[in-house]
């Protein structure tokens, strides 16, 4: 793989190469992704959805939004001090094509930004809630009306390639959804493949997979165009990550890390003493002492410990990624940044403690077994009205039902597969408030 391609300001429908000695430097290609993802309405409905305590009544707490602007501000960081390394070890990108270093902030931003954009309420479980539907729910009879990898997709149904789905998808009148830049695109698949063959390898790109079957076309384009690293075709592909993959995943790695810890003390889920014991450990080398115990109040001493570990391993994860160029430009390097992290013995401590402390605390768990019934029982209603409304069998329920859907995802013309992936990704779109909501509608609760 090569950097030129890699930075490709391409967007979908585009006759003409994007140059970026052609770019206006007040408003740049990257600059435009962000603003886009940034207003989408996609991108708004994070604000009530859960990163960590669904549900939270308190105003201090992370939701998705407040996660992704501040992974997004991360990333560009990250971007930004990877992009001056990579200008001067390749010079000619600069003085031949005009990149910037800026121009690698940017692009990681805007792929941070929308990390999470297609995930569903109620956290990680709201995507396990939409697969269970499918193995072991209701939603088991369509199986046998599926391909395998139809089926696949909706029984691992995955944020990642929903938000895929998202920024690319034609609606009427709508080509090429967001009209990213390629570059941006690029960065933000962290799992280029598709959902079968599942590949227990070790592989952090065989993790998950990063598009459903309604957009492999679209993703193939997108990654030959970036000169991905094919590493499977015919019937089944795959390609290498986009080197700025790995900053981005480096992003999220950190923010939820630290952040999500910083959650739990606030919550009084993890107590202070902790904080003072782990991130001290982690920002050891770069504390000040004498500023550190002039700090009054427990908020200003986790905010002073927050910023010094973020910039800590901000240096370290672009001090990973260049001493890994050649490999990773190769499609040779298989774990995340932070994996070989010299602070990695610290970075598991800290998740371990947010694992058992928080995570797993009574109100998290009490409120995903919720969120499960609330998903399976919006999922089976909406479901079965579609599917009705399909064979020309839907009673005056279904029809009623229908109309609460909005009407980009009321289509029936379509088939079995994309019906039902449809209804999982309208699903995925509601904030946790709107799916409780449109629960208690549903369930007679109330009017």
């Amino acid at each position: 793989m090569n950097w030129e391609r890699l930075l490709s300001l391409r967007r979908r429908g585009d006759t003409n190469k994007r140059l970026r000695n052609e770019q206006d430097e007040t408003r740049l290609g990257f600059d435009v992704d962000y603003d886009r993802i940034i207003f989408s309405s996609a991108f708004r409905s994070l604000q009530d959805k859960t990163q960590v305590i669904p549900l939270s009544k308190t105003d201090f707490v992370h939701t998705r939004l407040t996660h992704s602007l501040e992974v997004s501000v991360v990333g560009r960081s990250l971007g930004r001090l990877a992009g001056k390394k990579i200008l001067e070890k390749h010079p000619y990108l600069k003085e031949v094509h005009g990149y910037q270093f800026n121009d690698f902030g940017a692009i990681v931003a805007a792929a941070a930004l929308s990390h999470d954009i297609g995930n569903p309420p109620f956290g990680h479980s709201g995507e396990k809630s939409i697969g269970e539907y499918f193995k072991s729910g209701k939603g088991r009879v369509f199986k046998d009306h599926l391909s395998e990898k139809e089926y696949q997709d909706i029984v691992d149904f995955e944020g990642n390639a929903n938000g895929f789905k998202l920024m690319t998808q034609d609606r009427e009148g709508v080509y090429g959804g967001l009209r990213l830049s390629y570059a941006t695109l690029g960065a933000f698949m962290k799992y280029p493949k598709e959902s079968l063959p599942k590949k227990p390898t070790k592989h952090i790109a065989d993790k998950k997979f990063g598009f459903f079957q309604t957009e492999k076309n679209t993703f193939s384009a997108v990654a030959t165009d970036l000169g991905l690293k094919q590493t499977s075709d015919g019937n089944s592909i795959s390609f290498a990550r986009h080197p700025l993959t790995f900053l981005v995943e480096a992003a999220d790695d950190i923010c939820y890390t630290i952040i999500d810890f910083e959650d739990g003390i606030n919550l009084g889920l993890i107590s202070e003493d902790y904080a003072l014991e782990y991130l001290i450990k982690l920002v050891k080398d770069t504390i000040n002492t004498k500023k550190y115990h002039s700090l009054a109040y427990k908020e200003d001493r986790l905010s002073y410990l927050r910023a010094l570990a973020i910039n800590t391993l901000i240096q370290d994860a672009v001090a990973i990624f260049m001493e890994n160029e050649t490999a990773i430009l190769n499609g040779d390097f298989h774990v995340s940044l932070m994996d070989k992290s010299k602070y990695d013995a610290q970075i598991k401590d800290i998740i371990a403690l947010s694992v058992q402390n928080v995570y797993q605390a009574q109100e998290v768990v009490e409120k995903e077994i919720a969120g499960y019934t609330i998903i399976a029982d919006i999922l089976d209603v909406y479901v079965h009205a579609l599917v009705k409304k399909k064979e020309n069998k839907a009673s005056n329920y279904h029809n009623l039902i229908l109309r609460t859907l909005p009407e980009f995802y009321r289509r029936t013309s379509l088939s079995l597969y994309e019906i039902l992936l449809n209804t999982c990704c309208y699903v995925a779109s509601l904030s946790d408030s709107s799916a409780v909501h449109i629960h208690n509608k549903i369930k007679g609760r109330q009017l």
